[in-house]
């Protein structure tokens, strides 16, 4: 295939420059997906690329492709993290100063990864098209240059490397799952891959929280979406970029979105099965997988995008992950106030195999009679089969269960 802004040679062009900066990412077989898909999954580990992502790839060719003068009057991006990174580790390279604005709900992780790159961070706004809206004034009143997160061809064209290594390592390939958020990744993966093989499918995976491309999709141009609360605060893009706009509206051939919920889950899976760290926004192919896996031919090749997550928000998504997957129970019981009825509830629990992780009491409500107590208790079980076990031996015992 063909784009009036990017081209297969464009992308074998940036392959040549990247390829003693950024060396190929691996390629797993992913067992548990591949059951799930009914044919071969395999998991393009970007989260292990140099910055944790595979920005670094559109960033490096951007900057090392201005001139001197260019290069001379600094660089500036905006990003919620994973463009910043790769941003401030391509201009450290190539001694380019470099400014990133974050938004201010930024991950300190990203920050902290972004400065010990060596760039300086201004924090703006709420949102990542907030903080872009603001480095492009910012870039004006100084003069530097502005490295677009998505919508530029060097940004796309290296991006696109992505794709050519995909093919190398997966020749059989029939499907490219792919988060999407501004768009230059897929953009550049499917120039890449549809000029070698047009009969590749190309999915894009958004959360539906923030999800622009459907709505520009059925317009025919990019239109803005509002801003919303998303863990995958990566792809968290409210207007496309025109460049990959192009591209995907002409030959992507799905682009699906996403729960919050599948979100989770596929980052549980990832950490557990697959044995990789990943943010919300990298997993999101793996959670398209995982909510629509009729729809992907095999072999299919989902893309962990990045890996740049803060441990507290792993911490909070595991355990919205493990709540989805029916691995915690958390319920509401009256039993007597009196010594041993905890207890003896508690060692039934105990006896189903079920594990306390936490139990709260509550006395003094209108709702309960003088001589009984409310338990809010939350459980670790097996999945759900064990919690409706659970749930279900409880009742049997003459257990009152309330789950609202």
């Amino acid at each position: 295939m063909t784009s009036p802004s990017v081209s297969a040679s464009d992308v074998a062009s940036a392959r040549e420059v990247l390829r003693e900066i950024l060396p190929p990412t691996p390629l797993l077989h992913s067992r548990v997906l591949s059951e799930r898909v009914g044919g071969p999954v395999f998991l393009k580990c970007e989260n292990l690329q140099r910055t944790g992502s595979f920005k670094a790839r559109g960033g490096y060719l951007r900057i090392s492709r201005l001139s001197e003068e260019e290069r001379a009057r600094g660089v500036v991006a905006a990003s919620a993290g994973n463009h910043a990174q790769g941003v401030a580790f391509a201009a450290a390279r190539l001694g380019v100063k470099a400014t990133v604005i974050m938004p201010e709900g930024a991950q300190l992780p990203k920050i902290e990864a972004t400065r010990g790159y060596g760039a300086d961070i201004i924090l703006h706004g709420e949102t990542v098209d907030d903080a872009l809206d603001y480095a492009r004034d910012y870039a004006a009143e100084r003069g530097a240059v502005l490295i677009h997160p998505f919508d530029h061809p060097d940004i796309v064209a290296g991006q696109g490397t992505l794709g050519l290594e995909i093919l190398e390592q997966c020749p059989q390939v029939r499907t490219i799952a792919i988060p999407v958020g501004g768009g230059g990744l897929i953009a550049g993966v499917t120039v890449a891959v549809k000029s070698a093989d047009p009969s590749v499918n190309v999915v894009g995976v958004q959360a539906e929280a923030v999800a622009a491309y459907p709505a520009s999709l059925a317009a025919g141009r990019p239109v803005r979406v509002q801003p919303a609360a998303t863990m995958a605060d990566g792809i968290a893009v409210c207007l496309p970029g025109d460049i990959p706009f192009g591209i995907i509206s002409g030959h992507v051939d799905h682009v699906l979105t996403v729960s919050e919920e599948s979100l989770s889950r596929a980052l549980l899976l990832c950490l557990e099965r697959a044995k990789q760290v990943v943010e919300p926004a990298g997993a999101a192919a793996v959670a398209g997988l995982m909510e629509y896996s009729g729809m992907f031919e095999p072999p299919v090749v989902a893309v962990l995008s990045g890996g740049n997550i803060d441990p507290l928000l792993l911490a909070k998504v595991l355990r919205h992950g493990l709540a989805a997957a029916g691995r915690y129970l958390t319920f509401r019981c009256r039993i007597p106030d009196r010594p041993g009825a905890l207890a003896a509830m508690l060692g039934a629990v105990a006896a189903l195999g079920a594990n306390v992780l936490d139990v709260m009491h509550e006395r003094v409500t209108p709702r309960l009679r003088v001589d009984e107590v409310e338990v809010l208790l939350q459980v670790e079980t097996r999945g759900p089969a064990h919690c409706d076990d659970v749930i279900s031996e409880l009742r049997q015992a003459g257990y009152h269960l309330m789950f609202r």
